[in-house]
């Protein structure tokens, strides 16, 4: 019986185009750009969140969509840093599977912000074109967590 080689270990940064566009997009929410983070989006570009709570949208499609929704996210939440960022490729070379951190403060409160994520990503032609966001919504039910641009309207 033949044996099946082992596969081949992942790469510990992927380098990837797809990558490479998600790295410099936390770049970007890190320095309270949401005008820059917003003009890494396709024009069509569809934003999901599967685990979306009542009242909160569910998707958002395109990129005028996803500027509203980001909008005044700095002024409820200010990102300090993602400490562990875990990028895995696909068998897609425009889609990754991004594990992460982001932590902070609320604004609203001055209380700590520490958001774990799981997030499919697809981009073509240096541009997110899908963005699946599994974030956790027990989160959003903590004081100052709300802001504006992310209730459904």
């Amino acid at each position: 019986m033949p044996s099946i080689p082992p596969a081949p270990a992942p790469s510990p940064t992927p380098a990837g185009p797809a990558a490479q566009v998600f790295r410099h997009g936390l770049r970007l929410l890190l320095a309270k750009d949401v005008p820059g983070w917003v003009g890494l989006w396709a024009d069509d570009g569809v934003m999901e969140f599967p685990f979306a709570p009542p009242g909160w949208p569910a998707r958002l499609d395109g990129r005028a969509a996803v500027a509203a929704y980001m909008r005044d996210y700095p002024d409820h939440i200010d990102l300090h840093d993602f400490p562990d960022v875990r990028i895995h490729e696909s068998t897609d070379p425009g889609t990754i599977v991004v594990e992460m951190r982001g932590v902070g403060r609320l604004v609203a409160t001055d209380s700590p912000f520490d958001m774990t994520y799981i997030a499919v990503v697809t981009v073509r032609d240096g541009r997110f074109t899908s963005y699946r966001d599994y974030w956790n919504p027990l989160a959003v039910q903590a004081a100052g967590a709300g802001f504006a641009g992310s209730r459904a309207r």
